[in-house]
């Protein structure tokens, strides 16, 4: 799976994105962001934010059920706004 951070998320990851491996048992958006905040300090500071830290699955907004798998890209990122 290729894993990308953008804006601040970038900043606390240090870095803008990683290739990874899903473990076995991570079927679903919401199953990847659980293992996810598990893996260090920046990760969990990053999902501790979750309300305002969104998730796009092969370039569309995902939520808790969508589906990923390691064929695809998934974002991390803050809301974006308008003006």
């Amino acid at each position: 799976m290729k894993l990308f951070y953008f804006a601040w998320v970038r900043d606390k990851m240090g870095r803008d994105g990683e290739q990874i491996q899903l473990p076995e048992g991570i079927h679903t958006a919401g199953e990847f962001i659980e293992w996810f905040k598990d893996r260090g300090t920046a990760e969990a500071e990053v999902i501790g934010a979750s309300e305002m830290v969104k998730m796009a699955v092969n370039q569309e907004y995902a939520g808790p059920s969508h589906p990923i798998s390691d064929d695809d890209e998934v974002a991390l990122f803050p809301p974006v706004t308008g003006g």
